[in-house]
């Protein structure tokens, strides 16, 4: 299998489709909701967490077995069964379609595969080995989540006022390059790591009038 190319995908206000309802079919459902998907989801019955998806309206639920007429007008779909063909079917029917399909625990069934991740806020961490050992990327994860404070959420929004006042006010390109990268140095880096959140936002924002000071 070739390389996998790491992306970030915006699902916003798009319709993707979730083929099972049991408990790994459930936490598809709410990852995709809390990145501003719609959700539909196809299953015969629903864990009752998804049972209260469905009658809150939160999700678009069809009872019933996967029929490829469930494609229509999706964007990504999840094969989540505990049927292997079924999984199988519904990934066949999405590359006819050439739509994005992750079947769950049969990564070669898909054309993309669901990293794992810490997430603080708007910083999130994907750690993939392709498809190959999940046991491993889990293990990573486990261990960057104790790396990644909860602080580090509200530093990306901090780091990212600063971007984009220095995109409004600067006009000259090099200047901007000079100035962004000079923010966050290994001290920087050091006192975040540390959880000395206030401390780095402190040397971040000398460093950053400094530098405008200069420009």
């Amino acid at each position: 299998m070739a390389r996998c190319y790491p992306i970030s995908l915006n699902i916003k206000d798009k319709l993707c489709l979730v083929v099972g309802g049991g408990a790994v079919a459930e936490r598809k459902v709410h990852s995709l909701l809390e990145c501003g998907a719609r959700v539909r989801v196809v299953s015969p019955g629903l864990a009752d967490g998804l049972a209260d998806l469905a009658e809150s309206g939160d999700i678009e639920y069809r009872p019933g077995e996967y029929t490829v007429e469930d494609l229509d007008g999706v964007f990504l779909v999840i094969a989540a069964t505990d049927g292997e063909q079924v999984n199988r079917r519904v990934a066949a029917d999405c590359f006819e379609r050439n739509l994005l399909v992750n079947a769950v625990d049969d990564p070669p069934n898909g054309n993309f595969f669901v990293p794992a991740v810490v997430r603080r806020e708007s910083l999130q961490v994907a750690v993939s080995t392709d498809g190959k050992s999940p046991l491993l990327a889990r293990r990573i994860r486990e261990y960057l989540d104790t790396v990644f404070s909860p602080g580090f959420g509200p530093m990306v929004e901090f780091l990212g006022d600063i971007r984009e006042n220095i995109i409004s006010n600067i006009d000259d390109d090099t200047s901007k390059k000079t100035i962004l990268a000079g923010l966050v140095d290994r001290q920087a880096m050091r006192l975040m790591l540390e959880g000395q959140f206030d401390l780095a936002k402190e040397r971040i924002s000398n460093a950053y009038h400094s530098s405008r000071s200069q420009s």
